[in-house]
């Protein structure tokens, strides 16, 4: 058996484990690790496994992988992790989505997004004998976004199961946030996260998807910023830039943790 360092972290109720590949080279399936270590029974327990590579274009490059091994575009809140997890006040994080800049503050990482794209406003689609009015944007990876009343009531697994694996956004699927207005452009917001196949305490794409989609129909001006408050409690802020239907300069900002250091044996 060989030790794998590693890194447990947290960012607003997401969690993940951190390892350095440029140290730990021995890795040789990501997918079939995530799926080991990520398991709350038998591994170290995580949303997700990041894993921390050497770039030529940013400072440092992260791919993560989901419970279920599949890998990705992008992770906002990993992204925010891996920003901590960097010591830098400032830098470049390369992933397959693009590059990522990240500002660290102490605690708080705020970091700016690819830019969205392929926002679709009002679709619907059937589901369990209803048509039920869908929204579409892609934040690094791509969200359904669907706003209701009593969010606190609804059964995000169930519901959130059956558009995340509807027709009309295979083969990919989908992640699903459902969100409801509580307050002067503040939103409240929990998220079914494919490839974990179960609600999360957050999600950082899906923040920013969820606000964007606000912002949409709600947000006058050019510029603007949302607060999302998450399942975890914590409430984080998007801050965005809009022209017409097309958003840049789109900004999340919220805290991230370091929880423990360990040593995993494979």
């Amino acid at each position: 058996m060989r030790k794998l360092r590693f890194t447990k972290m947290v960012a607003s109720g997401n969690d993940f484990v951190v390892i350095d590949r440029r140290k730990e080279a021995h890795i040789k399936s990501p997918a079939s690790l995530a799926v080991k270590i990520c398991d709350r029974k038998f591994g170290a327990g995580a949303d997700g496994l990041l894993l921390i590579e050497g770039s030529g274009k940013a400072d440092i490059k992260m791919r993560i992988f989901n419970p279920d091994g599949s890998e990705p575009d992008m992770c906002a809140n990993g992204a925010r992790c891996a920003g901590l997890w960097a010591k830098l006040g400032s830098l470049k994080i390369e992933t397959r989505a693009g590059i990522i800049f990240a500002r660290v503050n102490k605690d708080k990482v705020k970091i700016k997004m690819t830019e969205p794209k392929n926002l679709s406003l009002g679709s619907r689609i059937k589901l369990c004998g209803r048509a039920i009015k869908v929204n579409f944007i892609n934040t690094g990876v791509p969200h359904a976004v669907v706003f209701v009343e009593g969010v606190d009531e609804m059964d995000v697994v169930a519901i959130g199961r059956k558009i995340r694996f509807h027709k009309r956004f295979q083969p990919q699927g989908v992640n699903v946030n459902f969100v409801q207005l509580i307050g002067d452009s503040l939103i409240k917001l929990r998220t079914y996260e494919r490839g974990v196949e179960d609600e999360t305490l957050a999600c950082g794409t899906g923040m920013v998807a969820s606000a964007l989609i606000y912002a949409s129909g709600n947000i006058p001006g050019n510029a603007g910023k949302i607060k999302v408050h998450t399942q975890s409690g914590e409430i984080l802020s998007v801050e965005f830039q809009k022209k017409n239907s097309r958003f840049k300069n789109v900004w999340l900002e919220g805290k991230s943790s370091i929880v423990y250091s360990g040593v995993y044996y494979v």
